[in-house]
């Protein structure tokens, strides 16, 4: 499950190179949340999932929704829409796994979750996650990147988002059938972004690069990615899921390079496997201490 996540995440820049220079940020993401409710009703209806029971049970996942799609995506595509480099918004977002380790170290200090804390293997698996992820994205640096305070504040409210979603939904969440939980966050998204969306003026190009963007946003990226995370997430330590994430621009990279021809260096090699390294410093399982 992890490796398949990391795949399909991966994949979001790629969509937004294909589907961004033929529709506005926000309208782009407002079509596919309603697209994505459509397609998990059909299969809420064909399966017979569950709902949710308790009104509290909805509202937590309304407000994972408006963390994680509305606002995480939204400061996103905005950002790489206004200029800022694919590699930059990269590194920015991929900062999540330390903010979530400070957060959950800060949180079991007391003891109350020794359970979730922050062991010193795992800091080190995040310093190196990280170095890694620095020389992934290097090369991307000086190419032309715009950085504005608007994409400057657009990614890192980004950031923020999708890390408190992510800690919201691990504190707060009780185990709920994934389809009808995505089908609630994305409509908790969607009155979101929609009204937001009314403000562009940029017109929608159905260009068939916007159409295969928009099947692969919604079949994918929300039905298969936002599921396997949500299973995620419900399933592990905040810590050990968000690692994973360090793992999303050198997998970008490799498929950059099959997609686009970009180039490979000796440089992103490296960092992939230092990155690589050091999640599985992250999630690998702790010794059991030894019997009395």
């Amino acid at each position: 499950m992890p490796a398949v996540f990391v795949v399909i995440w991966s994949t979001g820049f790629i969509v937004a190179k294909y589907g961004m220079p033929y529709a506005p940020p926000l309208t782009f993401l407002a079509i596919r949340y309603f697209l994505s409710i459509v397609c998990f009703l059909v299969w809420i209806i064909l399966a017979r999932a569950a709902w949710p029971t308790s009104r509290a049970q909805w509202g937590h996942l309304a407000v994972t929704g408006v963390l994680m799609h509305a606002a995480y995506l939204g400061g996103v595509w905005v950002a790489v829409k206004a200029g800022m480099g694919s590699g930059l918004t990269a590194l920015i977002v991929g900062l999540q796994p330390v903010l979530t380790a400070l957060w959950v170290s800060w949180v079991s200090s007391g003891g109350d979750q020794a359970a979730n804390k922050v062991t010193g293997r795992q800091w080190a698996g995040l310093a190196l996650g990280l170095g890694g992820l620095l020389l992934v994205v290097s090369r991307k640096f000086g190419t032309g990147q715009e950085v504005t305070a608007l994409t400057l504040a657009c990614t890192v409210f980004a950031l923020c988002s999708i890390t408190a979603g992510t800690l919201y939904q691990k504190r707060f969440m009780k185990p709920t059938d994934v389809r009808t939980a995505n089908v609630i966050q994305l409509a908790a998204a969607f009155v979101v972004t929609l009204p937001l969306a009314l403000f562009e003026t940029e017109a929608i190009n159905w260009h068939p690069h916007m159409l295969g963007a928009m099947a692969w946003s919604v079949l994918v990226l929300t039905l298969g990615g936002s599921s396997l995370l949500y299973l995620l997430i419900q399933r592990g330590a905040a810590t050990a899921v968000t690692s994973l994430l360090y793992l999303v621009p050198p997998t970008t990279a490799l498929m950059a390079w099959a997609l686009f021809g970009e180039s490979i260096t000796m440089t992103t090699i490296i960092g992939t496997a230092v990155t690589a390294l050091g999640v599985s410093l992250v999630v690998r399982a702790a010794k059991p201490p030894p019997a009395a």
